[in-house]
């Protein structure tokens, strides 16, 4: 995305921020917008919240300098979705030109009062990031209902107004509710509804002020009025019309009904002569017909160039992919209009938010009654009433919105209550410095910061061997993996135990495979424990002794490991009977939700499951580094060899199970993500590709989230309810689909065209690579969806049913799918691959995760911030494609995560003045982080596993699972 030269890189400089006030989205401590010296002159500006302000500006200020400031004053990083209008000297209503200086427009400002007001209007809310934005747009739709230009039915306008009324006094109480109506006017027949919109307001109980905007722009928007500005014209024969223009083009409408409308790609070009409005149109190719010409009459050519004006901003607006560069300037006389679009089009507003890491801070809503969260700053009464305070419910975005550690601005860790001393330091509290959502309490300098000479002699005391190190990764990874077992053994079981509503089987089953485990490697972590601080101790490091090996201590442990395969074998059916105990009774999959909320479940919980399968690998990976790096004459290389033959075997007779396990877990958490689609954990489907794609419609290109599997593309946008779910958009069959790159023939870098039996699909990748991903994984789903017929289903054969228990308790699809829903009120985990995928517009394949499954990896690590002097000794946990941050290796559970995709891993340079060993670097645009290993070795390590995460050009499908895709 390319801005012009004059444009500020952030959302600060482009508003001028003022002085921090504690802003919403805008970078602290920027002055306001620079301005041409001369005179300063008032302008005064009337709000949607029916407040004005007054602002100074020089009276040689270009109109877009009065803008900034105004959205500066609001905290609005989506401003450009807004546009001031005023009524000129020839009492039209016109828009003020950001090019043009502003008093130059406006000739008697004294006089003049200019509206803040929406100037386009998206066809989906959901494009709207910022909470402050939806904020502002449910404004303009109470002005317009209360003004009849938003024209609806009853039962619409009854239902919106109750929306209205939930967010300015919250719950419904019948005295409060008919006092408010009766004092406050919503539409201009208000009394002959009164009762329905109560009724609707008692239907809205517990529904925030921000669900109630959600709600009332999902209504608003399926309006045929939504937007619409009637600009009034004739046709040919003098018939009364009336002009409008949206997203999708140019619009006619007879009195209040759309008799036509004409599509972007199907006008030419849009013109004026004189009082004549002309959109001629391109030939269709399907008849032998010239290019149509309509022409429209309108009052004056006043009027005209006003429409024409609009139409050009709009379709640059919702079409372009960024701010049309200006027209080179005549050399003798000009022709016609020099006017062009200025600000960010809709593309370049939405990838600028997703990449600039908003910090959340409330707002006012100035007619709400509802009290504000009491974690806002303390300022001063004149501050505040510049300010903005509204919490943002959820956290979902702040998580996940940027590149930060995911820590939600309520003291929470991905949904989950933290205890206070976690998050706050000894001089902070709540009342007085809310947390930020991008600022783990872990990662401040408040930890204990390492001295340089300290770390520098504990260092000699350790042992330089690489074997060492090798079997120090055995301890470190065997610590996360016991507190995973114990995820499933105790905390999982003590959460569902005492419920009646979990199926003893159930139970039983987890227990009865699962504890055996745990109880064996309780004694395998001890002896390597022990064996690593013989190794280790000061008075062994430079004796070559019986203590420095660890190749006994796995041959013992993997022979005592293969008397336990007929439980790990079980643990596949573990993972299915409790699905199907989910999907059997509303009440269990509840259980199973509530305990992935506590933060001892850092991960999705059916991961855990599989987690003994996967340390299979880990151990083999282990020992063939272990094998390579001896010598044969080694005293430690034979038990080495005889080990890696052992569990070489149990890999090879478990890696069937545990593959299609994989497959089936995957299914299983991409349901939690998806919402309209029906049966997904299908016998024989298999997971494929998830991740963003741009797809191009009527509208433009619009970002959406792919999902490919063996025998369909789904496409979805992302919902704007608690869950965060992606709503689906259509299904895509791949049965003789077939797939074709199509840059050149629709002119939008890295697209391609999908050709499906019943429908056609242009969409386009962020980059080539991503690109050639997606279409080599299609074609090879292609491929699959044609041998369907022949997948192998016996793990997934038997029907899981859907039918839910309790027949007092069924709950309508509405209450299912709508933002009331039970679930949904509980939350949702915000950093999910497929939320970290959509927000860093990349993708992950299946062969991705499998790569993930074998690079895990646990330690400590010193930490420094870019600008922090100090390190910070972390136990850190990588895992899932994400660095998972504790004080240390014996806390139950993180305090902060930090998701890698779209970072990059490299080395600091001599400028950046890291003058220490064993430093790697993670950035992600201007996010920095610098983290020191202890050896070249776990430095080695750490960089191969970060990239794994990090670098998808480089990842591969693992050698030993080639066979099975």
């Amino acid at each position: 995305m390319v801005e012009p030269a004059d444009r500020s890189s952030t959302a600060g400089q482009r508003l001028g921020a003022p002085e921090s006030f504690g802003v919403s989205t805008l970078e602290p401590g920027l002055r306001p917008p620079a301005q041409p010296p001369g005179r300063q002159v008032s302008m005064r500006v009337q709000m949607l919240d029916d407040t004005q302000e007054v602002f100074q500006i020089s009276q040689r200020s270009p109109g877009k300098v009065l803008f900034d400031l105004v959205c500066a004053h609001l905290n609005l990083v989506e401003g450009d979705y807004f546009g001031l209008e005023y009524q000129d000297q020839r009492k039209m209503t016109v828009w003020l030109d950001l090019l043009k200086p502003t008093l130059k427009q406006i000739r008697r400002p004294k006089n003049t009062i200019l509206r803040f007001v929406v100037k386009f209007f998206p066809p989906d809310h959901t494009q709207l990031l910022e909470e402050l934005t939806r904020y502002l747009f449910a404004l303009q739709i109470k002005r317009d209902l209360a003004c009849g230009r938003l024209i609806c039915n009853d039962t619409s306008a009854a239902l919106m107004v109750s929306h209205i009324i939930q967010s300015e006094i919250g719950d419904f109480d019948e005295t409060q509710s008919w006092q408010h109506l009766l004092h406050n006017k919503y539409l201009p027949d208000q009394d002959a509804i009164r009762d329905e919109i109560i009724d609707c307001h008692r239907e809205h109980v517990g529904q925030t002020p921000a669900e109630s905007d959600y709600q009332l722009l999902e209504i608003a928007r399926r309006l045929e009025m939504y937007g619409v500005r009637l600009h009034p014209a004739k046709d040919r024969e003098g018939t009364k019309l009336s002009l409008a223009v949206a997203n999708s083009g140019v619009l006619v409408f007879q009195g209040n009904t759309k008799i036509n409308s004409f599509n972007w790609s199907k006008i030419r070009k849009l013109s004026f002569k004189r009082k004549r409005f002309l959109i001629k149109l391109r030939a269709d190719p399907t008849q032998n017909a010239h290019h149509d010409t309509l022409e429209f009459a309108m009052a004056s050519r006043d009027c005209c160039k006003v429409f024409w004006k609009i139409c050009v901003e709009y379709h640059a607006f919702f079409r372009l992919f960024e701010e049309p560069k200006p027209k080179p300037k005549p050399i003798l006389f000009t022709r016609g209009s020099s006017f062009r679009f200025s600000g960010r089009t809709q593309k370049q507003i939405i990838d600028y938010v997703k990449d600039s890491e908003p910090k959340k801070v409330p707002f006012e809503r100035k007619h709400s009654k509802i009290l504000s969260n009491s974690s806002i700053s303390p300022q001063s009464a004149s501050t505040r009433s510049h300010v903005p305070k509204e919490v943002i419910p959820g956290s979902e975005k702040s998580s996940l919105g940027g590149p930060h550690v995911a820590v939600n601005g309520n003291g929470s860790v991905n949904g989950q209550r933290m205890g206070r001393t976690a998050v706050l330091g000894a001089e902070q509290s709540a009342e007085i410095q809310p947390l930020s959502p991008l600022t783990s309490p872990l990662l401040t300098e408040a930890g204990y910061v390492r001295n340089d000479e300290e770390d520098e002699a504990r260092r000699k005391k350790f042992p330089t061997d690489k074997a060492y190190f090798i079997a120090k990764e055995l301890l470190t990874t065997e610590r996360t993996y016991l507190n995973d077992l114990q995820v499933i053994t105790e905390s999982f079981h003590s959460a569902v135990g005492k419920d009646e509503a979990f199926p003893d089987s159930v139970k039983s089953l987890i227990s009865a495979n699962y504890d055996p485990v745990y109880k064996f490697h309780q004694g395998f972590l001890k002896e390597t424990e022990q064996r690593l601080a013989q190794w280790s101790g000061r008075s062994n490091a430079h004796i070559k002794g019986d203590y420095q090996r660890i190749g006994d201590v796995l041959l013992k442990n993997i022979q005592g490991l293969r008397q336990l395969t007929i439980h790990l074998q079980k643990h596949s059916e573990c993972l299915v009977e409790l699905e199907r105990a989910c999907r059997s009774s509303r009440k269990v999959e509840t259980l199973c939700r509530d305990f992935e909320q506590q933060r001892v479940c850092y991960l999705p919980l059916n991961i855990f499951l599989l987690r003994p399968l996967h340390r299979l690998l880990h151990y083999k990976l282990i020992l063939e580094r272990l094998c390579k790096h001896y010598p044969p004459t080694h005293d430690d290389f034979r038990d080495c060899r005889a080990a890696l033959a052992d569990i070489s075997e149990m890999v090879l007779q478990l890696q069937g199970i545990m593959m299609k396990m994989e497959n089936f877990q995957k299914l299983i958490e991409l349901k939690k993500d998806l919402t309209g689609v029906e049966d997904l954990i299908s016998p024989g489907r298999e997971f494929i590709r998830l991740g963003c794609l741009s797809k191009l419609s009527g509208k433009g290109l619009q970002q959406r989230m792919f999902f490919l599997f063996s025998d369909c593309l789904v496409y979805t946008s992302r919902g704007m309810t608690p869950s965060n779910q992606f709503k689906v958009h259509g299904q895509l069959p791949l049965y003789g689909m077939t797939i074709r790159e199509s840059e050149e023939e629709w002119g939008v870098p890295h697209s391609f065209t999908l050709f499906g039996q019943r429908q056609s699909v242009v969409v386009a990748a962020s980059c080539t690579s991503e690109m050639e991903r997606w279409v080599e994984d299609i074609r090879m789903a292609i491929d699959l969806a044609e041998q369907s017929s022949s997948l192998n289903n016996d793990l997934l054969s038997t029907s899981l049913s859907d039918n839910k228990d309790g027949g007092g308790e069924q709950e309508s699809e509405d209450e299912l799918g709508g933002s009331r829903s039970s679930l949904e009120r509980q939350g949702h985990r915000g950093n999910t691959t497929v939320h970290v995928c959509w927000h860093r517009n990349t993708s992950v394949s299946m062969v991705d995760f499998s790569i993930a499954v074998e690079n895990q990896l646990s330690g400590n690590l010193l930490r420094k911030f870019k600008n922090s002097n100090g390190w910070q000794k972390l136990w850190v946990v990588f895992t899932n494609f994400s660095l998972f941050f504790y004080k240390s290796h014996q806390d139950d559970y993180p305090l902060a995560s930090l998701p890698l995709l779209g970072y990059s891993v490299t080395v600091p340079s001599e400028s950046e003045n890291i003058h220490k060993d064993y430093v790697f670097k993670l950035h992600f645009k201007s996010h920095v982080y610098y983290f020191r290993s202890e050896s070249e070795y776990t430095f080695e390590r750490w960089m191969e596993v970060i990239r794994s995460a990090t670098c998808s050009t480089s990842r591969s499908l693992p050698s030993t699972r080639k066979d099975l895709y």
